[in-house]
């Protein structure tokens, strides 16, 4: 299965509450950390709403 590298690139300060705990419940926490997700509908739509912060990659 397929799966996505997320790296955050922006601050979450003057974000939305939901958008700072969507991070996190990524696991990201400061600029420049990275994680990688299996590719969901879950994961996708937490993606979908910190879009503005963060940069996607597809991993095989």
């Amino acid at each position: 299965m397929a799966q996505l590298k997320v790296e955050q690139k922006k601050s979450t300060i003057g974000c939305k509450a939901n958008q700072r705990e969507t991070l996190r419940s990524l696991g990201l926490k400061r600029i420049g950390d990275v994680v990688v997700k299996e590719d969901r509908p879950e994961i996708r739509g937490m993606v979908q709403t910190v879009r503005h912060l963060v940069t996607v990659e597809e991993v095989n």
